[in-house]
Protein backbone atom coordinates (compact mmCIF):
# COMPACT_ATOMS: atom_id res chain seq x y z
CA UNK A 1 0.00 0.00 0.00
CA UNK A 2 1.42 2.75 -0.92
CA UNK A 3 2.11 6.09 1.70
CA UNK A 4 -0.73 9.02 1.68
CA UNK A 5 1.55 11.26 3.08
CA UNK A 6 5.01 12.24 0.77
CA UNK A 7 7.70 14.00 3.05
CA UNK A 8 9.94 15.84 0.35
CA UNK A 9 12.96 17.11 2.10
CA UNK A 10 15.59 19.53 0.41
CA UNK A 11 18.97 18.17 0.84
CA UNK A 12 22.40 20.16 0.47
CA UNK A 13 25.10 18.60 2.60
CA UNK A 14 23.07 17.32 5.57
CA UNK A 15 24.56 14.09 6.40
CA UNK A 16 25.21 14.99 10.23
CA UNK A 17 21.34 15.72 10.32
CA UNK A 18 19.88 13.00 7.95
CA UNK A 19 20.12 9.69 10.50
CA UNK A 20 18.21 11.38 13.22
CA UNK A 21 15.67 13.56 10.62
CA UNK A 22 14.50 9.75 8.75
CA UNK A 23 14.97 7.76 12.03
CA UNK A 24 12.52 10.01 13.78
CA UNK A 25 9.74 10.14 10.54
CA UNK A 26 6.36 7.82 10.93
CA UNK A 27 6.89 4.70 9.04
CA UNK A 28 3.23 5.25 7.15
CA UNK A 29 4.93 8.18 5.64
CA UNK A 30 7.71 8.20 2.61
CA UNK A 31 10.69 10.18 2.91
CA UNK A 32 11.97 11.99 -0.48
CA UNK A 33 15.60 12.98 -0.12
CA UNK A 34 15.99 15.52 -2.90
CA UNK A 35 19.92 16.43 -3.37
CA UNK A 36 20.98 19.32 -4.45
CA UNK A 37 24.40 18.74 -5.41
CA UNK A 38 25.85 17.44 -2.03
CA UNK A 39 30.05 16.41 -1.56
CA UNK A 40 29.88 14.63 2.15
CA UNK A 41 27.64 11.66 0.93
CA UNK A 42 24.39 12.71 1.88
CA UNK A 43 22.59 10.73 -0.99
CA UNK A 44 24.18 7.57 0.28
CA UNK A 45 23.28 8.55 3.74
CA UNK A 46 19.52 8.78 3.35
CA UNK A 47 19.02 5.70 0.76
CA UNK A 48 20.95 3.84 3.87
CA UNK A 49 17.97 4.90 6.13
CA UNK A 50 15.31 3.94 3.97
CA UNK A 51 14.70 7.43 1.92
CA UNK A 52 14.07 7.41 -2.03
CA UNK A 53 16.78 9.50 -3.10
CA UNK A 54 16.04 11.93 -6.11
CA UNK A 55 18.13 14.70 -7.68
CA UNK A 56 17.82 18.54 -8.61
CA UNK A 57 20.64 19.50 -11.21
CA UNK A 58 19.80 23.38 -10.61
CA UNK A 59 20.93 24.71 -7.84
CA UNK A 60 18.36 26.51 -5.35
CA UNK A 61 15.73 25.79 -2.54
CA UNK A 62 12.90 26.10 -5.64
CA UNK A 63 14.41 23.97 -7.16
CA UNK A 64 15.05 21.10 -5.09
CA UNK A 65 11.31 21.42 -3.46
CA UNK A 66 10.24 20.94 -7.22
CA UNK A 67 11.72 18.03 -8.09
CA UNK A 68 10.76 16.39 -4.98
CA UNK A 69 7.37 17.22 -5.97
CA UNK A 70 7.11 15.95 -8.90
CA UNK A 71 8.98 13.01 -7.78
CA UNK A 72 5.93 12.99 -5.07
CA UNK A 73 3.00 9.71 -5.75
CA UNK A 74 0.97 10.22 -2.25
CA UNK A 75 -2.02 12.73 -2.48
CA UNK A 76 -0.55 14.87 0.21
CA UNK A 77 2.97 16.09 0.43
CA UNK A 78 4.43 17.68 3.66
CA UNK A 79 7.89 19.82 2.64
CA UNK A 80 10.15 20.06 5.46
CA UNK A 81 13.89 21.22 6.29
CA UNK A 82 16.81 18.52 6.41
CA UNK A 83 19.01 20.18 8.70
CA UNK A 84 17.30 18.77 12.09
CA UNK A 85 15.84 21.84 13.12
CA UNK A 86 12.60 20.69 13.32
CA UNK A 87 10.62 17.62 15.34
CA UNK A 88 10.06 14.91 12.58
CA UNK A 89 7.40 13.57 15.01
CA UNK A 90 5.05 17.04 14.54
CA UNK A 91 4.79 16.11 10.81
CA UNK A 92 1.15 15.54 11.54
CA UNK A 93 0.94 19.14 12.57
CA UNK A 94 0.77 20.46 9.22
CA UNK A 95 -0.68 17.49 7.55
CA UNK A 96 -3.93 16.75 9.77
CA UNK A 97 -5.56 20.20 8.95
CA UNK A 98 -5.49 18.87 5.18
CA UNK A 99 -5.87 15.49 5.62
CA UNK A 100 -9.26 17.26 7.19
CA UNK A 101 -10.35 19.01 4.40
CA UNK A 102 -9.84 21.75 6.80
CA UNK A 103 -6.93 24.00 5.07
CA UNK A 104 -6.10 23.89 1.41
CA UNK A 105 -2.39 24.86 2.83
CA UNK A 106 -0.72 24.47 5.91
CA UNK A 107 2.12 26.50 7.84
CA UNK A 108 4.27 24.95 10.83
CA UNK A 109 5.29 28.64 12.68
CA UNK A 110 8.39 28.04 14.10
CA UNK A 111 8.64 28.26 18.05
CA UNK A 112 12.30 28.77 18.47
CA UNK A 113 13.60 26.79 21.61
CA UNK A 114 16.36 29.03 22.21
CA UNK A 115 17.48 32.27 21.11
CA UNK A 116 20.37 30.23 18.58
CA UNK A 117 17.53 28.37 16.73
CA UNK A 118 16.97 31.36 14.75
CA UNK A 119 19.47 34.20 14.21
CA UNK A 120 18.07 37.33 15.11
CA UNK A 121 19.46 38.89 11.70
CA UNK A 122 16.77 36.16 10.15
CA UNK A 123 14.08 36.51 12.48
CA UNK A 124 14.12 40.07 12.07
CA UNK A 125 13.63 40.05 8.14
CA UNK A 126 10.81 36.95 8.35
CA UNK A 127 8.67 39.68 10.38
CA UNK A 128 9.60 42.59 8.14
CA UNK A 129 8.51 40.45 5.15
CA UNK A 130 5.43 39.01 6.73
CA UNK A 131 4.65 42.06 8.30
CA UNK A 132 4.69 43.24 4.40
CA UNK A 133 2.85 40.72 3.45
CA UNK A 134 -0.71 40.79 5.77
CA UNK A 135 -0.80 44.35 5.03
CA UNK A 136 -0.04 43.63 1.28
CA UNK A 137 -2.75 40.22 0.59
CA UNK A 138 -4.34 40.18 4.08
CA UNK A 139 -2.94 36.54 5.02
CA UNK A 140 -2.65 36.25 8.56
CA UNK A 141 0.21 34.42 8.60
CA UNK A 142 2.97 34.70 11.33
CA UNK A 143 5.89 33.08 9.60
CA UNK A 144 6.32 31.68 6.28
CA UNK A 145 7.73 28.58 7.43
CA UNK A 146 9.41 25.85 5.55
CA UNK A 147 7.57 22.88 6.81
CA UNK A 148 4.28 23.13 5.14
CA UNK A 149 1.47 20.82 3.76
CA UNK A 150 -0.93 20.57 0.95
CA UNK A 151 -2.26 18.19 -2.06
CA UNK A 152 0.32 17.06 -4.44
CA UNK A 153 -1.97 17.70 -7.64
CA UNK A 154 -3.06 21.02 -6.12
CA UNK A 155 0.44 21.73 -5.83
CA UNK A 156 0.95 21.32 -9.08
CA UNK A 157 -1.71 22.82 -10.22
CA UNK A 158 -0.20 26.03 -8.99
CA UNK A 159 2.28 26.41 -11.75
CA UNK A 160 4.87 27.96 -9.78
CA UNK A 161 8.03 29.12 -11.24
CA UNK A 162 10.70 30.13 -8.72
CA UNK A 163 13.15 28.23 -7.68
CA UNK A 164 15.38 30.50 -5.43
CA UNK A 165 14.39 30.92 -1.91
CA UNK A 166 11.33 33.21 -3.28
CA UNK A 167 9.26 29.67 -3.49
CA UNK A 168 7.68 29.77 -0.65
CA UNK A 169 6.22 33.14 -0.62
CA UNK A 170 5.45 32.57 -4.48
CA UNK A 171 3.76 29.68 -3.26
CA UNK A 172 1.69 32.19 -0.24
CA UNK A 173 0.45 33.99 -3.08
CA UNK A 174 -0.47 31.98 -5.38
CA UNK A 175 -2.21 30.11 -2.97
CA UNK A 176 -4.19 33.46 -1.85
CA UNK A 177 -4.31 34.20 -5.53
CA UNK A 178 -6.59 30.91 -5.95
CA UNK A 179 -8.29 31.26 -2.77
CA UNK A 180 -6.88 28.55 -0.80
CA UNK A 181 -8.09 27.92 3.14
CA UNK A 182 -4.82 29.08 4.30
CA UNK A 183 -3.87 27.46 8.11
CA UNK A 184 -0.92 27.98 10.52
CA UNK A 185 0.25 25.90 13.13
CA UNK A 186 2.98 25.86 15.66
CA UNK A 187 6.06 23.75 15.42
CA UNK A 188 8.88 23.61 17.34
CA UNK A 189 11.91 25.21 16.16
CA UNK A 190 15.96 23.95 17.42
CA UNK A 191 18.96 24.65 16.11
CA UNK A 192 20.20 23.08 12.99
CA UNK A 193 22.70 20.74 12.70
CA UNK A 194 25.83 22.46 10.65
CA UNK A 195 25.46 26.02 9.52
CA UNK A 196 22.57 27.08 7.42
CA UNK A 197 23.65 27.83 3.35
CA UNK A 198 20.38 30.83 3.46
CA UNK A 199 19.61 32.15 7.00
CA UNK A 200 22.88 31.01 8.69
CA UNK A 201 24.70 34.29 7.52
CA UNK A 202 23.54 37.55 6.79
CA UNK A 203 24.68 37.08 2.64
CA UNK A 204 22.29 34.43 2.50
CA UNK A 205 19.50 35.99 4.34
CA UNK A 206 20.00 39.12 1.89
CA UNK A 207 19.74 37.12 -0.61
CA UNK A 208 16.85 35.14 0.54
CA UNK A 209 14.79 38.75 1.13
CA UNK A 210 15.71 40.02 -2.39
CA UNK A 211 14.11 37.08 -3.80
CA UNK A 212 11.38 37.58 -2.05
CA UNK A 213 10.70 41.08 -2.89
CA UNK A 214 11.28 40.28 -6.41
CA UNK A 215 8.33 37.73 -5.92
CA UNK A 216 6.28 40.80 -4.25
CA UNK A 217 6.84 42.97 -6.93
CA UNK A 218 5.70 40.31 -9.95
CA UNK A 219 2.43 39.36 -7.79
CA UNK A 220 1.73 43.00 -6.57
Amino acid sequence: MSSPVDVVLPCLDEAGALPSVLAAIAPSYRAIVVDNGSTDGSPEIARRFGATVVYASERGYGSAVHAGLEAATAPIVVCCDADGSFDMHQLGRVVDPIMRGEADLCFGRRVPSSASAWPIHARFANWVLLRFVRWKIRVPVEDLGPMRAARRDALLGLGLQDRRSGYPLELLLRARRNNWRIAEVPVDYQARVGQSKVTGTLRGTVQAITDMLRMLRRYS
